[in-house]
């Protein structure tokens, strides 16, 4: 395991990883006191209310039950309880799991394919999708349910605070109107998802709707931070600077895949690591393994004196059978009741279902084939030689998951591991050392990113002839073209933290009014063209990613009255559109010229 430096910094700080997962949710945390040479340690949160019904040191389930009048009841291992699960029946609380699933906005292209419904591609790295089939009551807003989670973990993680430190109440008094934030997302969700998330620490009260707290929150792919994971795991004892590693966080609901190469040490003996391959992220998590015996398991029980009991058989094979499954050549066994629950006919003896192993394999298939896939495809776009893969997760913990990609990765040369320790943490505690350690220099950008704007007509382009119809004039007086696509940053370029990237344009308008204020649309690009030109061209390729407002009073103020051949005046104002990236995060300026000198100015990025 790498070592850590000592704080060097002049006040106490306490940062809070929140690992909100479809299945499980976790927390790790990083405190840091003013003692001299004090190394920061990562902890996790590792006792919550009503934690032994869950059996996890770790986690605790992603459930929150409602009553009528829509207050909080019951969270997590506490919603497992029996008392509160015949309370909820009885008095009609609603209950949400399986929620985060829903946070990204896709439109559902159904297809029939073996049976079983699936999504079409959704996007480039969100492919091959199970359908969403768990239908959220429209009780609350998810925002508000996101909150509701969120506060929650933030009380499990203090009251675990204090109750585990010494001097605790002292460190909490001092941090706690401080405390910074790293939430972490699958690898597929971008700006939209991250907007929703941030609104949700803000709903919760755990940051204020200010910009100051708007940078107390943080974002971290779920694949950047099992990267963290595995380096903390020796990780970097495997690869040499010519090779990359594939890191695989199976899930419950996402299985993220990302490939990375080693960055030769620096003079200080710290290494980094590059992405050599775009990201990837899969609805093929184990939560996808159980829905499809659960549909096996109710066709085979249907009309049964046991039809009633299949949400207890399938709670005991999440628990145990889906995990101990090695081998499809033996049966499979689901202990769900006693002695006395026997029906020869359905394979029940001694309150045992007995599974033949194929169909158990068939459950794991469609997962295990899609990270296959990938893995496959990740290798032959890598720019470099893929010699190692790390499997962490949830899903990690399958033995047959781990034996099948073993069975693949093997003759292939590629070493495969699955670190010790709680592999189910890997999101968490990765999130905390992603802040610490911060060993990702170097990023893919995921698609093309720019906008649409005019083009001055030029008669003798062919491109511009084909769209002589759209030619209108301007506020200038000059004959422009719609549709056109300027591209701010390409697909697959290499981002180093903090580079920008930009673009010249130029508002027109009849009144200085209209320029002191700006709004564009930051389009993204998701086709095959290395050089898309014209958004009309594969229109469905180009959507909306987000809307980019700035006030540009400062600027305007200075311009002058312009006059067209014609007679008629406008005004014109010229500046910069500048995208960089903190993290996975976007972030956006303008600027402009004063006297030859560069002017620059705050943008704000609105999500539909």
């Amino acid at each position: 395991m790498a070592s850590r430096t000592a704080y060097n910094g002049s006040q106490r700080k306490l940062c809070i990883a929140f690992d909100l997962g479809t299945t499980f949710s976790g927390v790790s945390y990083r405190q840091v006191v003013l003692d001299p040479g004090n190394i920061p340690e990562i902890i996790g949160v590792t006792r919550f209310p009503s934690h032994e019904h869950v059996g996890n040191e770790a986690k605790i389930p992603t459930i929150i039950y409602y009553d009528k009048e829509g207050n909080v009841r019951a969270v997590g291992a506490e919603a497992l309880k029996q008392n509160i699960v015949e309370q909820a029946e009885e008095e009609g609380w609603v209950k949400y799991s399986e929620f985060k699933l829903h946070l990204r906005n896709i439109v559902e292209q159904v297809k029939e394919e073996d049976g079983k419904k699936y999504l079409n591609k959704l996007r480039p790295q969100v492919i091959d999708s199970p359908q969403i089939k768990t239908k959220l009551p429209s009780f609350k807003a998810l925002t508000q349910v996101f909150a509701d989670f969120y506060a929650y973990l933030f009380q499990c993680t203090k009251t675990f605070i204090l109750e585990t430190h010494q001097s605790a109440q002292v460190f909490w008094s001092s941090v706690v109107d401080n405390i910074e934030f790293v939430l972490s997302h699958p690898n597929g969700w971008q700006g939209a998802e991250q907007a929703k998330m941030r609104q949700a620490m803000i709903d919760a009260r755990l940051v204020p709707n200010s910009d100051e707290g708007h940078t107390r929150v943080r974002f971290v792919t779920e694949g950047e931070a099992s990267l963290h994971f595995c380096i903390r795991h020796g990780l970097a004892s495997h690869i040499k600077d010519d090779e990359a590693v594939i890191i695989i966080d199976a899930g419950g609901g996402t299985v993220d895949i990302n490939a990375y190469t080693s960055v030769p040490s620096t003079a200080d003996g710290v290494r980094s690591f590059e992405e050599v391959a775009l990201p990837q992220c899969h609805f093929s998590g184990s939560l996808f393994v159980t829905r499809r015996a659960h549909a096996f398991i109710e066709d085979k029980l249907k009309g049964t004196s046991f039809a009633g009991e299949v949400a207890n058989i399938i709670e005991c094979f999440d628990k145990s059978t889906k995990l101990r499954f090695r081998n499809s050549d033996e049966p499979a066994y689901i202990k769900f009741g006693s002695m006395k629950d026997k029906d020869l006919v359905l394979n029940i003896r001694a309150g045992q279902l007995k599974l033949a192993g194929t169909d158990v394999a068939g459950f794991f298939e469609p997962s295990i084939k899609s990270i296959i896939d990938i893995v496959h495809q990740q290798r032959c776009t890598s720019r470099k030689t893929v010699t190692t893969v790390f499997l962490v997760g949830g899903f990690a913990a399958s033995d047959y998951l781990f034996l099948k990609l073993q069975e693949c990765l093997k003759p292939l040369g590629i070493a495969f591991y699955r670190p010790d320790g709680h592999v189910n943490k890997a999101v968490p505690d990765g999130a905390m050392s992603f802040y610490v350690d911060r060993a990702v220099s170097m990023r893919i950008s995921q698609f093309s990113y720019g906008v649409r704007t005019t083009d001055v007509f030029n008669p003798k382009d062919p491109q511009h002839q084909k769209r002589k119809d759209k030619v209108y004039t301007n506020d200038t007086g000059a004959l422009v073209l719609e549709d056109r696509y300027v591209e701010i940053l390409g697909k697959n370029v290499r981002l180093a933290e903090g580079t920008e990237f930009r673009t010249s344009f130029y508002w027109t308008g009849k009144s200085l009014s209209t320029l002191t204020s700006l709004s564009i649309d930051i389009l993204s690009y998701r086709g095959a063209l290395k050089h898309p030109r014209w958004t009309d061209v594969g229109k469905s390729k180009y959507e909306v990613l987000c809307h980019i407002t700035a006030n540009t009073h400062e600027a305007a103020k200075l311009l002058k009255l312009r006059k067209r051949p014609d007679g008629k005046t406008y005004f014109k104002l010229e500046c910069e559109i500048i995208l960089s990236f903190r993290d996975t995060e976007m972030k956006a300026q303008f600027c402009w010229t004063e006297n030859g000198v560069e002017k620059r100015g705050p943008a704000r990025i609105v999500y539909d």
